[in-house]
């Protein structure tokens, strides 16, 4: 079976409406979101404070697409097993997070999940030269880590590193952080896959007037299609 390495696009719920977030997952998914992503932040690993396992729970009941789970926490062994029983398609965890990156790939994947390693900016493609046979997805941030709508740092020579490093195993690489229709392009051709975008989706719509949210999805996608 072929690897699907279509561009994904992945709506950033924590710039979704917090008190409307099963209608503003069903919106996003209707204006054509590939993918849900979770952010999951502790106050700890990163300086902001987000979503634990029962609310993810509840996000699950409304997403039918595919329900992305990014862990910026520490530690991470302790919670996989509940983000599993979440119902998390993909569980992520930050390299930078502890020092057994390659024991909690494999137990993400034993608890019946796709398994996704996260580099921030400071940290070069080499920190999983050593799990990419045991990981479905790359994350690459593109700010640092712990808030929505921060500017875009430029990763792509790390992008196109990893898209080398990567070679022909079935591994995405997705993007987090500042994606734009401007950044989108840059990342693509990097060779990315899956563009994490919070408030460039989720500006100037709402569940009564969703709308918004399409145009913006289809200005991510259109900036995109000229380099494929």
């Amino acid at each position: 079976m072929t690897f699907d390495r279509s561009l994904k696009i992945a709506p950033s719920i924590l710039s979704a409406d917090f008190a409307d977030f099963g209608r503003e997952i069903r919106a996003v998914e209707d204006q054509g979101a590939n993918w849900i992503h979770v952010d999951v932040m502790d106050g700890h690993f990163v300086p902001n404070l987000t979503f634990g396992p029962p609310a993810v729970k509840a996000f699950r009941r409304h997403v039918t697409t595919f329900m992305d789970v990014h862990l910026m926490i520490a530690p991470v062994d302790p919670y996989i097993e509940a983000y599993a029983d979440a119902g998390a398609d993909l569980l992520t965890a930050h390299v930078e997070a502890g020092p057994h990156i390659h024991r909690t790939l494999q137990a993400i994947r034993g608890n019946g999940m796709k398994a996704g390693v996260a580099l921030n900016p400071g940290t070069p493609a080499e920190a999983v030269a050593h799990v990419l046979d045991i990981c479905d997805l790359v994350c690459v941030m593109t700010v640092n880590p712990g808030f929505g709508g921060q500017s875009f740092i430029d990763m792509t020579a790390k992008v196109r590193q990893l898209r080398t490093m990567i070679g022909d195993r079935p591994v995405h690489i997705e993007i987090d952080g500042g994606v734009t229709p401007e950044t989108a392009p840059l990342v693509r051709e990097a060779g990315a896959d899956v563009l994490v975008a919070g408030s460039a989706v989720f500006s100037g719509g709402s569940v009564e007037t969703p709308a918004p949210y399409g145009e913006n999805i289809r200005a991510i996608r259109l900036s995109c299609d000229t380099l494929v």
